[in-house]
């Protein structure tokens, strides 16, 4: 750490580089604190239609030569979809396991997402998604499967969704490219 003493003495291009290396520090560090996996006792706490997702899930495992369940780290997110400034709530079944089956949630096609939103659950089959800040939106990017650009499954395929409040579901555009 530099004293006081030291960071005067310093040139101002130099103490303006430790500044910005100060802050993006502070970025990132709250970035893991607003997107980051719910805890295992988060777990216990969804809201009821995420938690029929889970149940319905674990009765599938069960069913399927008396596999057990399993809940990784990170299927449960915390992260604001909406730009209202509170977290909603993201479960991944790339967090779904089960021990009799390899592949009984997630297929060549990606994994299927839940978002819940205002009491609303809207479910998305993908490859990996983020959340970006476009302006005053907050958009969902998710890599999807090659069919939604039709095209097929290695097809490279993109989908950017924003959360309509008022009719509260989620609004995509496939967009005319010329």
């Amino acid at each position: 750490m530099i004293s006081a003493i030291d960071a005067t003495l310093q040139p101002a291009s130099q103490r303006v580089r430790l500044l910005k290396g100060l802050v993006s520090g502070i970025v990132l560090v709250s970035n893991l604190v607003w997107t980051s996996p719910a805890v295992a006792a988060d777990v216990s706490q969804l809201p009821p239609g995420l938690q029929a997702k889970v149940d319905l899930a674990a009765q599938a495992c069960a069913e399927f030569n008396d596999g057990q369940f399993d809940l990784d780290w990170g299927a449960v997110e915390r992260v604001d979809l909406d730009g209202d400034l509170q977290p909603d709530w993201v479960l991944n079944e790339s967090g779904f396991a089960c021990s009799s089956a390899a592949s009984l949630y997630c297929g060549t096609g990606g994994c299927i997402s839940h978002f819940l939103i205002e009491e609303e659950v809207h479910s998305l089959l993908n490859r990996g998604w983020t959340v970006v800040e476009f302006g005053r939106q907050r958009i969902v990017l998710a890599d999807v499967h090659g069919t939604n650009c039709d095209g097929i499954n290695p097809t490279l395929c993109a989908t950017a969704s924003v959360w309509d409040a008022e009719a509260k579901t989620w609004r995509s555009s496939a967009g005319d490219w010329e």
